[in-house]
């Protein structure tokens, strides 16, 4: 089953239901007005939605329309809480190694994770808003998924059960403004403004082979003015798969329906696939020649970011987003 969002009258859009070729969608209104109604009521609202998905397919859906891929806001407008997490340890090890620090205490037995804001996700073609250039504006390509309400304390078995959507993440990232907050000691805020996501919200039963073990297999490819920058596989050296991700989100507490929850910045140990971002990228051009050739972004660039499985299918849509001068 694939979802989106269009614009309605308020900030958490308007719901509907897509087809496997994205070129039609139908409303949800009988079932739930916004992604957020049905993730809260998730056992009721499932079983309709996949039958107007069924229907849809068959051409039966009476109140089916063509759908504009290019139109459509974040499939989660807004959602009450975001954590990202960092799975990919060869990603920690290789950014702290450049930057001169030392791994944290338990790195692998327990992923790190933040709180991000949550209050409002760009749309995929959204501009990425840049008032200052020397803050260091980088993408991060990531996948990340989507639960129902989940009790405090569940196990990654059950966790993974919970885990009711996935989507394609652009984690935009303020590099030089992060240097600042970390040497505080007390986490991010100003370096992690809004992430983008991309059009489409996926069942994880709707991905197929693509999605096993807690984990995302294909190639996610990130490009900058159409130079690839790496397709590496989410899947491939992920430490800490979504199931682990969502028991450690919930050791503490529960988790609200909608909550999204982030995988971290992809990284394969084989640099050849290259990187999901152009912070990896600069350590590893650092690592080899002593400097980084790469610039962070600036206005005037083109960021694009697409998941494909092995088929060479996109199930996500693309992030396609231009860097904007404000001032």
């Amino acid at each position: 089953m694939i979802l989106a969002s269009l614009a309605g009258r308020g900030r958490d859009g308007r719901l509907v239901v897509v087809s496997k070729d994205h070129l039609r969608c139908s409303p949800a209104a009988a079932v739930a007005d916004t992604l957020q109604q049905a993730l809260e009521r998730w056992d009721r609202a499932a079983p309709v939605l996949e039958r107007l998905a069924e229907d849809l397919e068959r051409g039966e859906a009476p109140e089916a329309s063509s759908f504009d891929i290019d139109k459509v806001l974040a499939p989660l407008p807004r959602c009450y809480q975001f954590l990202d997490g960092s799975a990919y340890l060869a990603h920690e090890t290789l950014i702290r190694l450049a930057r001169g620090s030392d791994l944290p205490a338990g790195f692998h037995e327990a992923p790190l994770m933040y709180q991000g804001a949550s209050d409002s996700f760009l749309a995929p073609n959204a501009a990425i808003e840049v008032p200052d250039a020397s803050w260091g504006f980088d993408f991060e390509s990531e996948i990340a998924v989507v639960v129902d309400d989940v009790p405090q304390g569940v196990q990654r078995d059950e966790a993974l059960d919970h885990i009711k959507l996935v989507m394609l993440l652009n984690d935009i990232s303020l590099r030089h403004v992060m240097v600042g907050e970390l040497s505080r000691g007390f986490g991010f805020v100003l370096s992690k403004p809004r992430s983008a996501l991309a059009p489409l919200a996926v069942t994880p039963e709707a991905l197929g082979a693509a999605w096993r073990d807690g984990k995302l297999h294909g190639r996610l490819l990130s490009l900058v003015n159409g130079m690839e920058i790496g397709a590496p596989d989410p899947g491939r050296d992920m430490r800490f798969d979504y199931g682990d991700l969502v028991a450690y989100a919930a050791k503490t507490r529960p988790l609200a329906a909608g909550t999204i929850i982030g995988g971290g910045v992809v990284e394969n140990r084989d640099p050849n696939v290259g990187f999901a971002s152009l912070d990896r990228k600069r350590a590893a051009e650092t690592q080899s020649s002593g400097e980084a050739a790469t610039r962070f972004l600036e206005p005037g660039d083109r960021v694009e970011i697409e998941f494909l499985d092995n088929h060479g299918n996109g199930p996500f849509g693309r992030i396609d987003q231009q860097v904007v001068a404000t001032r």
